[in-house]
């Protein structure tokens, strides 16, 4: 009986093991994961989309004109500024990436809609956001009218009488 029960201990060891050689991962191997820093990479700099986030609600924190303001233009230009620069990073190690382009082009159009807005209300508020965020925009001009438009055109010819029908 002593037999029977040294044999089934020992069989309960290799079962032990065997199971054990079962897991890809064991508990020894996970515990220094534990202490790493869940947002850092592997060289212990933080990814290009946490930093540009963090760079993101700095901009929007200095640029909103008051502590709950999320709709002014200053606001938006500033958050589109910053997703616009990041794109354009993404891009440059992507280039084949189709849908980022259309989304950064659609992004810098509304930028530059704002901007107009921004012009044609306040002028020194456009000014002070384009400087202090080192946009590239030229504001939209007055539209001229007609005579404005064509004055550097010379004038039709004449008509000739004898074309014209008499009533």
């Amino acid at each position: 009986m002593a037999d029977d029960d040294d044999d089934d201990m020992l069989n309960g060891a290799d079962a032990a093991t065997a199971a054990a050689e079962d897991y890809l991962v064991t508990v020894g191997e996970l515990e220094g994961d534990d202490q790493e820093d869940a947002g850092m990479e592997d060289d212990g700099v933080p990814p290009g989309w946490y930093t540009s986030e963090q760079r993101l609600q700095e901009t929007r924190k200095t640029h909103r004109r008051n502590d709950k303001d999320t709709g002014s233009p200053e606001y938006q230009v500033a958050g589109m500024t910053e997703r616009i620069a990041y794109l354009t990073k993404h891009l440059q190690l992507h280039p084949k990436d189709f849908s980022t382009r259309r989304g950064l082009v659609a992004m810098v159009n509304k930028r530059r809609r704002l901007l107009n807005y921004l012009a044609r209300e306040d002028e020194t508020r456009y000014v002070s956001i384009v400087q202090s965020l080192g946009i590239r925009h030229r504001a939209p001009g007055k539209v001229p009218d007609r005579e404005q438009m064509y004055s550097r055109y010379p004038g039709q010819k004449s008509v000739k009488k004898h074309l014209v029908k008499k009533r």
